[in-house]
């Protein structure tokens, strides 16, 4: 704990750019954690480079993605937000970690499965050992919770399973963390399949919005949404389309299903369609502004970028030096 607060991480891949459903999902409710826990937030650029990247659109969308957390609320004094290649004990608690963790274990990670169909041509050692990496920035800062969607949960469960082998070995070394089951953000689903999640990698430009996409833009995507031949606002099982609109409006505005059938009751798909779209870009407005603003002071980001890696090197050196002094590596001469 840091100041009887307990700790937080989590972290978005510096890949793609943030679509509504991460900023619905998780990120907006980042921001209200600050209050209740020492909040460390990575941009994840070293597992982005598991598929390849081009290096300069790598560097910048790790940096709209560093200025957009910032853009959306979270308040860079009270949190710590950082690139997680910036600390160098990420990679170094990684490998150690690789030497506690079961080929058996790995294998059995449905996302290496998925990624590996994905990328047939590139299917790397990197790939296959992601979930160290991530236990790896996990257990660096002695985290006690980590917010995550269901589709995470077996990653804690591995990073719980090396934590647990380890102190069993070395005695208390590392905190084992605990999924954050707090007030699960909304989750959002693909415009054009309403069946699948909104996803940063989607290749149909409509399928997702993006956190800046202009007015314009936000409207379009949401007349052009799936919907269905039922002709009735109604949140079920039978309308996909439909209840995942239901959703995202309110996400946005704070209503209940009941008063939204209501509000739109007799009202045709356009209407409710256009409504949604309103909502989502006035809700996202302030976001862009202030990312704009945040994009064109350069210096002011340089810091931040600056000074968060030594607060989060700071606290990742502390557990790394205890780790590599449990495992037998000579101390270091100061």
């Amino acid at each position: 704990m840091i100041d009887d607060k307990k700790i937080l991480f989590s972290g978005m891949q510096a890949t793609g750019s943030l679509t509504l459903g991460n900023y619905l999902g998780a990120l907006k409710n980042w921001v209200t954690l600050s209050d209740e826990y020492e909040c460390f937030y990575s941009v994840v650029d070293l597992h982005s480079i598991t598929v390849r990247q081009d290096p300069a659109e790598l560097r910048k969308k790790a940096r709209n993605l560093m200025t957009l957390y910032i853009a959306a609320g979270l308040d860079p004094v009270k949190n710590c937000i950082y690139y997680q290649s910036h600390v160098s004990g990420h990679a170094e608690l990684a490998w150690i970690l690789n030497c506690f963790t079961y080929m058996g274990e790995l294998n059995r990670m449905t996302q290496f499965k998925d990624k590996s169909a994905k990328h047939a041509d590139n299917i790397n050692a990197g790939l296959f050992t992601y979930p160290v990496l991530m236990a790896a920035d996990i257990l660096l800062y002695q985290a006690d919770v980590v917010p995550v969607g269901k589709d995470q949960l077996q990653h804690i469960e591995i990073t719980r399973d090396i934590a647990t082998r380890f102190n069993s070995i070395y005695g208390d070394v590392f905190t084992i963390p605990e999924p954050y089951l707090g007030k699960a953000g909304a989750k959002i689903m693909s415009l054009q399949d309403p069946t699948k999640k909104m996803s940063k990698s989607d290749e149909n430009p409509n399928a997702s919005i993006y956190l800046t996409d202009d007015r314009d833009t936000i409207i379009r995507k949401f007349k052009r949404a799936v919907t269905d031949s039922l002709g009735c606002i109604k949140y079920n099982e039978e309308q996909p389309g439909i209840s995942n609109l239901i959703d995202i409006y309110r996400a946005c505005t704070g209503m209940t299903v009941e008063e939204i059938e209501k509000e739109f009751d007799g009202k045709g798909y356009g209407d409710f369609k256009l409504a949604v779209g309103e909502c989502v870009a006035d809700m996202l407005t302030p976001v862009q502004t202030r990312f704009d603003e945040l994009s064109k002071d350069k210096a002011y980001i340089d810091g931040i970028i600056k000074e968060n890696a030594e607060k989060a090197g700071y606290y990742a050196n502390k557990t790394l030096r205890k780790v590599q002094k449990k495992v037998g590596f000579p101390e270091r001469v100061r």
